[in-house]
């Protein structure tokens, strides 16, 4: 049975990095009635609002808790993907890393689907974005709803570390260069010691606008489609589960995605859209043939090795004095992000770009983050930027409470390219481990577990055997000029009407960076797209 549902000009399905930020602006307009379906509950648990703490989210009803197919290359292992089921979406579980990404990366996307996709563009809206304490660069803003800090409680080994790159003959540089080659103290997304995610900066202050309604715990599960023989199908509106019980809300003007890499294709695919083959396996009427829906995948796999240290972890992070520091003065190590720095470097001198970037936290972040530590310790990490590797999002099945198939074909490139550069990254982190700086800090090595005693036994165990996601898919809803991509430069689906794609499923290519960033840049050229449209 389905309840009659209300109507709006427009329906955004996800509140996360990208629909926070539409739900805004879309409803900046009086005049402009807007509908926001979120998942999940409201961003009320209180372990998303304290920065060390993101992992406390993991497995809990605030995390779609996503498995990926098992890894051929990667010990047939299947990999945990948290993503955020919540106000904010997964910008309130991530590790609050402010990392733009690269000159070129914006320029590639430009190539791919025109100049609004360009670093011009990127920056323009970055000064939107940005409320930037101590901005060191003209194109930082200075007034944004996002507040970006420094670190309040850096740990005495992240300053280690820095020097450690510097004696092994690296720059250590100021972040959110346009072409960074060096190593820097992370920049957070952060006020007061607090996380500020896109639900803090874009949502709750938005919340009691008339022209605004949310519905939570609002699962989508179809969009709905107008025919006419005439034309291309048209978007009219959603049918989303609630409370166990199916309801309908109808859009005037558009739909707009914002799930993420895995939602929304799965919403798609669901809805007639994609690959007829694959849509007839599941008794799914097809609405438009886009065999791309789901394809293109790509994620940034992170390997690292764990040391020993006395003390003054993230390990003590719970400890009375450090909760007593956090309460009262929001500093202290409850404050961290865990990983406190990160640089880019290059896996073959030949390079003209980082293909690599290594991530140091001063936190046993071991076993994915989902087994609690038993000692004090650090990890050194490396991130492989730019995979060759690609896979997909496929349904289970037709039920839209299923959870997709996630197989993300880890370092399954022919050339096995993929594997020589993160191994690279990984002798790397060993190099720094050994210098002065951080020798004096680190005792033995105790991550991965029973390692052998060569080291590079040790890397390819890491490998192998414990590497996992940094959090960051992408691209399973393409934009771009040609045919064959998901939706076009103005992401708009491609072969309907009324329906649009706006998050981190529409990057052409992965970010030499971290992707909340540009996923907000993403909600933003969207809003911008649809108000020049509501101008005409």
């Amino acid at each position: 049975m389905q309840t009659a549902g209300i109507t709006a000009d427009y329906v955004i399905v996800g509140s996360g990095s990208a629909g926070a930020v539409l739900a805004n602006r879309l409803s900046d307009d009086p005049g402009t009635t807007v509908v926001l379906l979120e998942a999940g509950p409201p961003d009320k648990n209180k372990f998303a609002h304290i920065p060390a703490a993101f992992s406390k989210l993991f497995r809990t009803e605030v995390d779609w808790d996503y498995l990926t197919e098992p890894q051929p290359e990667l010990k047939n292992r299947q990999i945990y993907w948290p993503r955020g089921k919540m106000f904010g979406g997964s910008s309130s579980m991530n590790a609050m890393m402010w990392v733009r990404g690269f000159r070129a990366d914006y320029d590639e996307w430009a190539l791919l689907a025109g100049e609004e996709w360009g670093f011009a563009a990127a920056v323009e809206q970055y000064r939107r974005i940005e409320n930037v304490e101590e901005a060191q660069y003209p194109d930082e803003g200075t007034a944004g709803p996002l507040h970006i800090s420094r670190q309040r409680s850096p740990r005495a080994s992240t300053a280690a570390y820095l020097t450690a790159v510097q004696e092994a003959g690296f720059a250590v540089e100021p972040p959110n260069r346009p072409q960074p080659d060096g190593f820097s103290e992370t920049m957070v997304n952060q006020r007061a010691g607090r996380r500020w995610s896109t639900a803090d900066g874009y949502l709750r202050p938005v919340l009691r606008r008339p022209n605004l309604t949310i519905r939570t715990e609002a699962l989508a599960s179809r969009v709905v489609f107008e025919r006419d023989p005439a034309a291309a199908p048209r978007a009219v509106g959603v049918e989303y589960l609630q409370g166990g019980t199916s309801h309908m809300v109808t859009a005037r003007r558009e739909v707009i995605l914002c799930g993420g890499a895995i939602n929304s294709p799965q919403l798609l695919m669901l809805s007639g859209i994609g690959d007829k083959d694959e849509l007839a396996r599941h008794g799914i009427e097809l609405v438009h043939h886009v065999p791309e829906v789901g394809a293109n995948l790509q994620d940034h796999l992170v390997s690292g090795i764990g040391y020993g240290v006395e003390g003054d972890s993230l390990f003590a992070a719970e400890k009375p004095r450090q909760l007593l520091d956090y309460l009262i003065r929001h500093r202290g190590m409850l404050t961290s992000n865990v990983g406190e720095a990160y640089g880019f470097v290059r896996s073959r001198p030949d390079l003209d770009l980082p293909d690599l970037e290594l991530v140091f936290a001063p936190a046993p972040f071991y076993y994915e983050g989902l087994l609690d530590p038993t000692e004090h310790g650090v990890i050194l990490a490396t991130v492989l930027l730019r995979p060759h590797s690609r896979g997909r999002i496929t349904l289970a099945s037709g039920d839209p409470t299923a959870k997709p198939v996630i197989d993300p074909r880890y370092l399954s490139d022919n050339a096995g390219a993929d594997r020589a550069a993160i191994m690279s990254g990984l002798r790397t982190c060993a190099e720094l481990a050994a210098a002065p700086a951080m020798k004096a800090v680190l005792g033995s090595l105790i991550y991965p577990p029973q390692a052998p005693i060569d080291m590079e036994g040790t890397l390819e165990l890491a490998l192998n055997g414990y590497s996992h996601t940094l959090y960051h898919p992408i691209g399973t809803c393409r934009m771009g000029t040609d045919e064959a991509s998901v939706v076009t430069p103005r992401l708009e689906v491609r072969g309907v009407q009324g329906l649009r794609v706006a998050d981190a499923s529409v990057m052409p290519l992965l970010i030499r960076g971290h992707t909340h960033a540009p996923s907000v840049f993403v909600g933003e050229q969207a809003a911008k797209f649809i108000g020049a449209e509501r101008v005409r």
